[in-house]
């Protein structure tokens, strides 16, 4: 079962973002900070970080700099709907920086699921199934 690790500071969007990833077989955790985040990941890694980038205390672009530095094999998907210089500037800062996949919100659950799933593949998607593609 894939392990993603959902960073977002709104409840409401992590709650959301947590029950779509449940109802595609996958473990969610989540995590209100990136610091709370990045101790979450170091001690239990995940395969996916969905990662907002506009967070109190330390950014996502920060975040995706660490990670990429400490989890170099981690997946990214970072998310975004605001900011002073525009959402699709940090969105494209974010995958410049190493985000593999970029999200403006708000986001269609398909949108997501895709994403998800071309950077995680079909095997560990399908697990719930009982089922692998190879």
């Amino acid at each position: 079962m894939a392990k993603i690790l959902l960073v977002d500071d709104d409840n409401q969007i992590k709650e959301l973002l947590r029950q779509m990833i449940v109802r595609e077989g996958c473990k969610g955790v989540d995590a209100s900070d990136s610091k709370i985040g990045m101790r979450s990941l170091r001690e239990v890694p995940a395969d996916l970080v969905i990662l907002d980038l506009l967070m109190p205390e330390k950014d996502g672009l920060e975040v995706i700099i660490e990670l990429r530095h400490d989890f170099p094999d981690v997946k990214i998907i970072a998310i975004s709907g605001e900011g002073s210089i525009g959402a699709w500037d940090y969105l494209n800062m974010a995958k410049a920086l190493g985000a593999q996949s970029t999200l403006y919100k708000p986001f269609s659950m398909k949108e997501l699921l895709k994403s998800v799933q071309e950077l995680i593949g079909n095997d560990k998607a399908h697990e719930k199934y009982g089922e692998r593609q190879k």
